[in-house]
């Protein structure tokens, strides 16, 4: 049964933000939009993405290789058999999952995940036929190359357009940021497949021989943040920035977003980047956070239980500890408000088919809380 946070986190939330966790008055520009939390359900470790099936129950991947469906009313089950083995370090995993557009039909779901060969790795996806609590007829539809080394930058949200085509969001792998630069490579890229995992014909370098047909944009850091515009149908995406400087874009075909020779922010070891991205043939953000917000995550809101929310953008963020809700136009950034801040680490957030707001938290105990109005 879904039920109020306990009393001891809720202390805890309450003693780290000046407004109220449950029921919450949202603070940052005193509007008169109020909502409850409540939590559905708990011991996930550490989970990362979720989609929602017709029938109102929710897939939830954990980063540690688990696959979980969670009832409306909070329970949880045995984890799903035939999940693909994955690379389980730092932020590789299990990562996003994501239902085909017939799925009703069909029953195929999609997973991308941290890929292990060896000791290197890449992010992957796969897809496979949800029947009775397990997968099957498993299939590899895309692969990142190459893999390499290292534990970070995996991406790796999943998102279907309207003409049925896959965006696959990928990272930069931390220390290959100069390949996002690289057509010859899906480093740092944002990919756009069929969802057997063909190449559209009308991909923007297909007809390049020395770029990976697969590239719908390149020049991106660590994008873990994807949806669809529901007027326009374009892909928004946010993306992690270094120190500071992370961004969202809308990805146009064959453009180029900068890293790692343009952001708004600097390298860890303080190492300045040039902030001007036109200035150099690169795409400006349409909005960017200085200092960084870790953002994890994003939906736009069409649901009916909150109307002063309707088109607006949510984004969780993770060293933020609060959820960003964005208003906008079809192009750009016009406000922002800050939810929920100082409390929990973000991983994702979702509508749910009964209009309300669903968050994951990221943490060994990870949560899945719904957000509904008072």
């Amino acid at each position: 049964m879904i039920c109020k946070l306990p009393l001891v986190l809720l202390f805890l939330l309450t003693s780290l933000s000046s407004s109220l966790f449950f029921p919450f008055a949202a603070q940052a520009q005193r509007l008169q939009t109020e909502f409850d939390v409540r939590l559905v359900a708990e011991g996930l470790q550490f989970p990362w993405g979720m989609a929602f099936m017709p029938d109102g129950n929710v897939l939830v991947t954990e980063k540690v290789g688990r696959l979980r469906i969670i009832t409306p009313d909070g329970k949880v089950s045995e984890p799903i058999k035939g999940v693909p083995a994955v690379f389980f370090q730092q932020q590789g995993g299990l990562l996003d999952v994501a239902l085909d557009p017939e799925f009703a039909k069909n029953r195929l779901i999609y997973l991308s995940y941290a890929e292990p060969e060896g000791s290197r790795a890449g992010t992957a996806v796969s897809r496979a036929e949800l029947k009775d609590g397990s997968l099957e007829n498993l299939q590899v539809i895309f692969r990142q190359v190459p893999k390499v080394p290292g534990s970070v930058h995996f991406g790796s949200r999943l998102a279907f357009a309207p003409d049925g085509n896959l965006f696959i969001t990928l990272g930069d792998r931390g220390d290959y940021m100069g390949e996002a630069q690289n057509l010859s490579n899906h480093i740092g890229k944002i990919i756009r497949i069929k969802p057997d995992g063909s190449v559209p014909a009308d991909n923007p370098f297909v007809n390049n021989p020395q770029a990976k047909p697969e590239i719908w944009s390149y020049g991106h850091r660590s994008v873990q943040g994807a949806t669809i515009h529901p007027k326009t149908g374009a892909l928004w995406i946010h993306e992690h920035g270094p120190k500071g400087g992370d961004e969202i874009n809308i990805p146009q075909p064959g453009k180029n977003y900068g890293w790692p020779k343009a952001n708004y922010g600097m390298h860890y070891d303080g190492t300045p980047i040039k902030h001007e991205h036109a200035g150099q043939g690169f795409e400006e953000p349409i909005h960017y956070w200085v200092p960084s917000i870790a953002p994890s995550g994003m939906v736009f809101y069409t649901g009916k239980l909150f109307p002063a929310w309707h088109g607006n953008l949510f984004v969780g963020a993770l060293a933020g500890r609060q959820i960003v809700r964005l208003t906008s136009d079809d192009k750009k950034i016009l406000s922002e408000e800050r939810l929920l801040t100082n409390t929990l680490r973000f991983r994702d957030v979702e509508q749910g088919p009964d209009g309300a707001l669903y968050l994951l938290t990221d943490e060994d105990n990870g949560k899945l809380l719904k957000l509904s109005p008072k």
